[in-house]
């Protein structure tokens, strides 16, 4: 059996690569890796390679960044002369990038099956490009392996055959588990500090919304010191709308973007995480860590539901008022949702090597 699994972002490559593990595994099986270059171009990307134990890839389609259209148009023209060369019996998507629904819809217009890993997830704001391109991936994929119980329910009322939905677990967190295995433990920081990593457009291209957040962010670390590894979008905002000088207050620690590694070290400490990513909400779910999750919404109930992430909005009153709450002593505690134990890409292949 062969599989093309596709990767475009850092988020796909830590999907991946417990799938690309797991695939050693089973004899007979064949996968390649394909590297859309959605986000980077490949010598930037090879830090993730090599922080997530991945090979070169089989395919470089080196599409880069450009609008919507543009790079999905770009990625369906390359990945179509892949799976004529290939000729797989599934591709398999990760996530809701712009690569995720390109590679879906081509495969399925070439009569290839698709299977979409983290399906079913919804935060019902069309506003988000990840929502269309996870609505669009789902309805055609042959299977969706299912990271939560809330996409079951998802997939269920949008007529999704309840044989082609599987509820596996969260491959995010099995690249989580292996790389803390490859971490040496050191004693937690006797100083508490706070992570926050920001870079979604609501919140970071809107100058007043952005100094909204960093004018709450400032006033945070005034009590609790807050490192700040930047997004480069977030930085070029900052630098355009003349807000460097919040940065500039006292226990704002701001810093380059960090690769993985480096990541999970500075947060896996945290006492308070800030954020509107999405796998970070899984991640300090695991661990246990307090979230604040800086969005209107989020895809992932399951980790304010059962986990320890709060979903507090973007206006500075409702970061103001939980932070002061947390400062109280009302701090969440949460469980590790059904199934986020390290083994849901052994799950995925399994189910893979028996179609």
């Amino acid at each position: 059996m062969k599989l093309l699994l596709v990767a475009g972002a850092r988020p796909n490559f830590m999907k991946v690569a417990p799938l690309l593990r797991a695939c050693s595994k089973v004899p007979g099986m064949q996968a390649k890796l394909v590297h859309t270059g959605q986000h980077y171009d490949y010598e930037m990307s090879r830090t993730f390679f090599e922080d997530f134990g991945l090979p070169e890839p089989d395919h470089f389609l080196d599409v880069r960044s450009g609008t919507h259209a543009e790079q999905t148009a770009r990625i369906m023209i390359a990945f179509e002369k892949v799976c004529l060369d290939e000729e797989p019996d599934w591709v398999v998507v990760v996530g809701d990038v712009n690569s995720t629904l390109a590679c879906s819809v081509t495969a399925k217009k070439l009569r290839i099956r698709v299977a979409h890993v983290e399906a079913g997830l919804r935060s019902r704001d069309m506003g988000m490009p990840e929502e269309i391109n996870r609505l669009v991936t789902d309805s055609i994929s042959d299977l969706l392996f299912v990271t939560e119980k809330s996409g079951l329910s998802n997939l269920a009322a949008e007529g999704h055959p309840s044989d082609r939905v599987l509820f596996v677990g969260n491959v995010m967190i099995d690249t989580l588990f292996h790389m803390l295995a490859r971490q040496v433990d050191v004693a937690a920081p006797a100083e508490r500090y706070a992570v926050v990593t920001l870079h979604r457009p609501t919140n970071v291209d809107d100058p007043a919304k952005l100094r909204e957040l960093l004018e709450v962010l400032s006033e945070i670390a005034a009590v609790l010191p807050v490192e700040f590894p930047m997004h480069p979008r977030t930085r070029k905002n900052v630098e355009e709308a003349g807000l460097d000088a919040l940065l500039a207050r006292p226990g704002m620690r701001v810093g380059p973007p960090l690769r993985y590694p480096e990541f999970l070290a500075l947060w896996r400490h945290a006492a308070l995480v800030l954020t509107d990513s999405g796998g970070i909400q899984e991640e300090t779910t695991v661990l246990g860590i307090p979230c604040f999750t800086l969005r209107e919404n989020t895809e992932r109930p399951i980790t304010v539901e059962e986990g320890t992430n709060i979903l507090v909005g973007t206006s500075a009153e409702a970061v103001r008022s939980e932070f002061a709450r947390f400062c109280a002593g009302h701090v969440k505690t949460g469980r590790v949702p059904e199934l986020w134990d390290g083994h849901a890409a052994e799950r995925i292949i399994a189910r893979l090597a028996d179609s």
